[in-house]
């Protein structure tokens, strides 16, 4: 009672020391406010993490610390019993100090003249760690005015994450996270008993505890902690059990370094994420790295010293494995340069698209026919890569052979602009800037492409032609598949791609069995400096390329000979099961009956029937005619046509109905062939279709020479009943020569017209203009 009468006789001077005492509190609370604001940012290092959140790299803070960003349920929870024990049994119950903890460290340290306990929570750890000052009664102060506003701002989980975050282990390592892998070796998700009572008491004597260097203390004091923890019951007696005996193996490593190239592109495109999760495999990314790395050895001697490798998953378009260089640190052969970006010379690796757009449009089926020539494109003149001609070829012949004639002349009808519209959508930003000075030349590698861009177009090939951007980053989703070709065509392509009985098959592979089933394309650059080959199945798409980052060219840099046997052992190392996915036929494909010489539906006279896949109602319909039914004479050395046909004495006979350029090639070369008999020369009739036609030199073009020795080609493809054309040079006579064959000539100045006529009176003038 003499306390109510108390509180009732002095109510006003109570109610006024109140508001007095929280006036002062709050004026106190906005000046250290304001002189020394509370600073919460924290500067993490930046982690690279696999698809399953091992760390692949990680980069110094911008305070140049080792700090990696952890949560709380990454933690280990033996070491967050610990900590909390340890540090602040109340931390869940305070405000941001603990009244009775401070009183009872002033009075012990009065008792003792000397401080000999402290009293700061964990919340006061913080705010420390985040801004240290000087160990004084003040600092001391506005530590505790801080840790309230902090215990205001964040929830008590979140400041226990900031708190394992900070936690200093020593020299430029800070947090439980950067301790535990740069340590220990081991996430601190998996710390053992031992592991985490370690790092739990060397914060509070980083330097006398040091871990690597004073590990037998850190036994010493941990075995101290086990016993205070056996007899405070704070873990169980089994979980103790061997904690004090579990020896200590703590000694600085080094920070992860897997791929390095994808690290280092990363970090400087995700500049504001802490973490980043990566699609990559740390155990494939391994694997293919250390692999690349043997398989590159023997071929230094050579001249080759660099390679790249990039593997795809199909199914959801992430980058699984990315090797830029398979040494990173060969500071001789510039291993820092990433090669799977690197532009380089892309050779045939680029044939595959254009065969597809022939089949979409329905220029050609797999087993129609195509020339394989010698043969003039607008001035320019390519060259098969062994110098050799084949006449004619089928178009998988042509693909499977990479032969470079037929890919050109399926360029020419696509057209150039609209090849390079494909590449476009197909994610070839490299092909933005070059478009305005690109040619034919680039379905032979006339172009700058990267490895990443190339398997993106084959991952669409495996993808039913459907390209989306690939991705590293997990979680990722196939986004905006764009169709570049048809479902119908692509299949086409890949069946073709499949072929093993091929120049670019490596020889001793034959041998070698459970070779998982792959379409692949190889290709060579120009001068030999780049070797590539691109393969994939239903599950992946793997890109090798070999070569120099300095560009220095060799011999032995061929696609199918040093690039595609690392193609399959990629293949191999990484493949689940030898009974792989394949690619699914479409149901807009079909099989039809067609003849073996032409690939066409066969007509009557033909009698090699095989089997060949088409698009209905897009693929080529017309019958077969690789035979032409001609009149002759009974003995057959005098053709006729239907204005000069004779009474008698005549039959009907079929000969070959061979292209010009085709007749041409077989003339030039030697080859025997079964000849139409020359026309009748008494016929009348000259049809104008069949005059002579000069290929070269090219009518309207301008011929630059530097003195009057210097010699231009005639050369005109006729009929199969010409036996001799005549050149004329400004309407004078200049030879006869047989048909077909070549002419030198000195040309001269100014415009000159070209006639050619042949031995049945058929004339073809052209004019050019020589300087």
């Amino acid at each position: 009672m003499s306390l109510i009468r108390f509180i009732k006789k002095y109510q006003l001077r109570i109610k006024l020391f109140s508001l007095i005492g929280a006036m002062v509190f709050f004026f106190l609370f906005f000046i250290v406010n304001s002189l020394y604001p509370l600073k919460t940012d924290i500067s993490y290092s930046k982690v690279i993490l696999s698809d399953k959140g091992e760390i692949m790299s990680s980069f110094l803070s911008v305070d140049d610390k080792w700090r990696m960003k952890t949560e709380l349920d990454e933690i280990s929870p033996d070491f967050l019993k610990c900590i909390l024990h340890k540090e602040d049994r109340f931390f869940y119950w305070h405000f941001g100090f603990n009244p009775f903890a401070i009183s009872r460290a002033a009075f012990n340290n009065v008792i003792e003249g000397k401080k000999t306990s402290g009293a700061s929570t964990i919340t006061m750890q913080v705010v420390r760690l985040l801004d240290p000052k000087p160990r004084t009664y003040w600092s001391k102060f506005v530590e505790v005015f801080q840790a309230i506003k902090l215990e205001f701002l964040f929830s008590k989980d979140e400041i226990l994450t900031m708190y394992c975050n900070l936690l200093p282990y020593g020299g430029n390592i800070e947090g439980i996270k950067a301790a535990s892998e740069l340590f220990l070796g081991t996430p601190c998700s998996k710390l053992s008993l031992a592991q985490a009572i370690t790092l739990a008491i060397v914060p509070n004597r980083p330097s006398s505890l040091a871990l690597g260097r004073f590990n037998d203390k850190i036994v010493e004091e941990r075995n101290r902690w086990v016993t205070l923890f056996k007899k405070e019951k704070i873990f169980s007696k089994q979980s103790l059990e061997g904690a004090n005996t579990e020896p200590l193996l703590a000694y600085r490593r080094a920070s992860p370094k897997f791929a390095p190239h994808l690290s280092r592109l990363l970090h400087h495109s995700y500049s504001l994420k802490d973490i980043i999760n990566t699609s990559i495999s740390l155990s494939k990314q391994d694997k293919v790295r250390n692999l690349a790395f043997n398989y590159l050895k023997p071929f230094h001697l050579y001249g080759i010293h660099n390679a790249a490798v990039l593997v795809v998953d199909n199914k959801d378009r992430s980058v699984v494995t990315y090797v830029g260089s398979p040494d990173f640190f060969d500071n001789n052969h510039s291993g820092q340069v990433d090669g799977v970006l690197a532009l380089r010379s892309p050779g045939s690796t680029l044939k595959p698209l254009v065969y597809g757009l022939n089949f979409d449009e329905g220029f050609y089926t797999p087993k129609m026919k195509i020339l394989d020539t010698p043969s003039d494109f607008d001035t320019y003149s390519p060259l098969n890569f062994d110098n050799e001609f084949s006449g004619e070829v089928t178009l998988s012949e042509g693909l499977s052979r990479s032969l470079n004639i037929p890919a050109v002349r399926l360029l020419d009808n696509i057209g150039v602009p609209s090849f390079l519209n494909k590449l476009k959508l197909s994610g070839f930003k490299s092909i933005e800037s070059q478009e305005h000075k690109l040619g034919l030349s680039v379905i032979l590698g006339g172009c700058g492409v990267s490895l990443f861009e190339l398997c993106g177009l084959y991952s669409a090939f495996a993808n039913q032609g459907r390209f989306s951007p690939l991705h590293f980053i997990k979680g990722g989703s196939v986004q905006n598949a764009t169709p570049v070709l048809t479902p119908s065509s692509t299949y086409m392509v890949s069946e073709i791609l499949t072929t093993l009985n091929r120049p670019d098959f490596p020889e001793h592979y034959n041998r070698v069995k459970n070779l998982p089933k792959v379409a692949w394309k190889t290709g060579t650059s120009y001068g030999r400096r780049d070797a590539w080959s691109i393969g994939y199945n239903a599950q992946y798409t793997v890109g090798v390329w070999i070569g120099n980052f300095d560009g220095k060219s060799a011999d032995q840099l061929v696609g199918g000979k040093v690039a595609t046997p690392l193609m399959f052992e990629v293949f191999k190392a990484i493949q689940n099961t030898l009974e792989e996915e394949w690619l699914q036929s479409p149901d807009s494909l079909d099989f039809r009956l067609v003849c073996e010489e032409s690939g066409l539906p066969p007509s009557d006279f033909c009698h090699n029937i095989i089997t060949d896949y088409f698009i209905p109602l897009k693929s080529p319909i017309k019958k077969c005619n690789h035979l032409k039914a001609y009149f002759v004479s009974s003995d057959e050395k005098v053709s006729f046509c239907n204005f000069c046909l004779p009474s008698s004495n005549y039959k009907k006979k079929l000969y070959h109905n061979y292209d010009p350029a085709l007749i041409s090639y077989f003339e030039n070369n030697n080859f025997p062939y079964v000849k139409i008999p020359a026309h009748n020369p008494y016929c009348e009739h000259v049809a104008k279709r069949s005059k002579p036609v000069i290929v070269s030199p090219l009518p309207g073009r301008e011929y630059f020479i530097n003195n009057t020795s210097t010699e231009l080609v005639l050369k005109a493809i006729t009929t199969a009943d010409v036996s001799f054309i005549y050149w004329y040079i400004n309407d004078r006579f200049l030879k006869r020569v047989d048909a077909n064959s070549e002419l030198f000539f000195t040309p001269p100045y100014g415009k000159v017209k070209i006639s050619c006529s042949d031995d049945k009176g058929r004339n073809t003038d052209i004019f050019i203009e020589v300087q």
